[in-house]
């Protein structure tokens, strides 16, 4: 079974302004951490509205230089004990003393786990978004349950879930979030069925959304065409209406590799004509990125083969979906791995900063002009 493309193992396993709308604040390279540290947190919530739905949380935050520390840095465990230590997170540090801090939301990919894209998630808070992101119960590694209608149909309501959650502890005086979230504009990223995700709380996706406090969305690899993807899945929720993508009025960044054969990269282009009324929508194509350049494949492997279990012994512990992905995405003749993650966070990080920072120097990064710096990018805009 797998995640749009990707297997279920692989995912189970400055100045920066102070408010947004500011007009000229500086520029610090979006592929770069940003200025601020990053701290980490893990929590558990319950939606007594549904049914008393569990789900496991991770939210990643930007700190205050004077409250940084060097250590001890998280650690996402993968497979007990194995585990991946971040190199810049550290967990329960002081939330940035800013207020009015722009919120994400994460949704991660088919059966998968929510701290898929952790690097991604870490570049974000360091250029100062709070970032979280949420196991979608019933359809995730640890809980494969549901159908694919049926997990589509929990998607939306758990990223508004999710909203409400942050901004309750927004308004709680005893909490470590109290006063610094910007209740009423929230940033959608995701990957896969996460992207669609994202898709649906802008629009409307399985009987649910749009959410109106999400006014910018960053898809990545969705399926938009149900036609248009490697797994078998149909009805109306295997994809997205014209008139579904119309009623998009939020801006969009839509990324997605060259050389995904799990969601081919026509997905985008297809979006890109239909959301006619979203305000700005870029397409961005890397050029020989696959599925998997946009989730944490290559270092879960790593860390695997590190650990003393070499890729002939995946198949025997579960992990056989491991090898071809493994092969397609981190040997020595495809894009790197690590040159994917740069410009995924590129991207993402300067949509977000430009569109719900009002920041205008992050502009030109996505721009189709932008292309000419970076030869394996195609920029579209409107």
């Amino acid at each position: 079974m797998r995640l749009l493309g990707i297997p279920v193992f692989i995912v189970a396993l400055l100045s920066f302004t102070a408010c947004s709308g500011s007009s000229s604040p500086s520029v610090v390279a979006p592929d770069s951490l940003g200025p601020f540290a990053v701290g980490h947190a893990s929590f558990d919530l319950v939606d007594t509205a549904r049914d008393d739905r569990p789900l496991l949380v991770d939210v990643w935050y930007p700190v205050d230089p004077e409250d940084a520390q060097d250590g001890p840095l998280t650690e996402y465990l993968l497979l007990d004990p194995i585990g991946l230590p971040s190199t810049v997170a550290v967990d329960d540090l002081p939330v940035s003393a800013r207020s009015g801090q722009t919120l994400l939301v994460f949704s991660h990919g088919y059966q998968g786990i929510h701290i898929q894209s952790f690097g991604l998630m870490e570049d974000l808070a360091s250029h100062g978004f709070i970032v979280v992101s949420a196991e979608h119960t019933g359809n995730a590694q640890a809980s494969p349950d549901d159908s694919f209608d049926e997990a589509a149909a929990n998607r939306v309501p758990d990223v508004s879930f999710l909203i409400d959650s942050m901004i309750a502890r927004n308004q709680d005086p005893a909490d470590l979030f109290y006063g610094r979230i910007d209740e009423d504009a929230v940033g959608v990223v995701g990957h896969s069925f996460g992207a669609m995700t994202a898709i649906g709380a802008a629009s409307s996706w399985a009987g649910s959304g749009p959410d109106r406090r999400v006014a910018a969305i960053a898809p990545i690899s969705a399926v938009i065409d149900g036609d248009l993807q490697s797994d078998e899945r149909e009805g109306p929720n295997a994809g997205f209406t014209e008139e579904q993508l119309a009623s998009i009025t939020a801006p969009v960044l839509l990324l997605g590799g060259t050389q995904d054969v799990n969601v081919p990269i026509g997905n985008n282009a297809i979006a890109f004509d239909q959301m006619i009324n979203a305000p700005k929508v870029y397409k961005v194509d890397i050029i020989g990125a696959t599925h998997n350049h946009f989730a944490a494949i290559c270092p879960i492997a790593n860390a695997l083969i590190d650990f003393g279990v070499s890729p002939d012994v995946w198949p025997a512990i579960g992990a056989g979906d491991l090898v071809e992905p493994y092969e397609t995405t981190c040997g020595p003749d495809v894009l790197p791995a690590e040159e994917g993650f740069r410009l995924q966070s590129l991207f993402v990080v300067a949509f977000f900063k430009a569109q719900l920072l009002d920041d205008s120097g992050y502009e030109r990064y996505l721009s189709p002009n932008f292309a000419n710096s970076e030869p394996l990018v195609a920029i579209a805009a409107r």
